[in-house]
């Protein structure tokens, strides 16, 4: 990359600075990740339950600008909608209907909250923060997040 281009990288990224949020949703908790505006790093935000989550993200989108919302489909392992799918899908129309201007990816949720039972376990957190289910549920939507950034870098 010339210096020329790495310049004006510079000032993109210093004009765009638009976070993506991730749902790792639930029908009792819903899990919010976000990314740093430069969409490199992918952080948990904290857990709502699903009833605010529209009144949470209209505050959020106040103070800080969103690109994209992220959202974990549920997949059986074959592939097919898991019983909890039309529920999530309820939750992509609303915010679809609630954010037009902010484009919903829909991506395979399979396994994230294992690997995040897991990435809690092996964190060196005293047993009663492990136990945590809200825990769990943000570090499953940091795992979607982070699987999203990964597959769009590749792309």
């Amino acid at each position: 990359m010339s210096l020329v281009s790495m310049a004006y990288l510079c000032i993109l990224t210093k004009v765009i600075k638009m976070r993506i949020m991730a749902f790792d949703y639930g029908t009792k908790r819903i899990g919010i990740a976000v990314t740093d505006p430069l969409q490199i790093i992918a952080t948990a935000l904290t857990t709502i339950s699903p009833n605010e989550s529209l009144t949470f993200i209209k505050k959020y989108i106040q103070t800080e600008a969103v690109e994209k919302f992220i959202v974990g489909s549920p997949l059986q392992m074959d592939g097919s909608p898991s019983e909890s799918a039309p529920h999530v899908k309820g939750f992509v129309r609303s915010l679809k209907k609630h954010f037009p201007d902010i484009p919903v990816v829909t991506i395979d949720e399979r396994f994230t909250s294992k690997m995040a039972s897991a990435v809690i376990a092996q964190s060196g957190l005293k047993k009663a923060k492990r136990q945590q289910k809200s825990l769990v549920d943000q570090i499953s939507a940091v795992i979607i997040l982070q699987s999203y950034m990964e597959s769009s870098y590749l792309e």
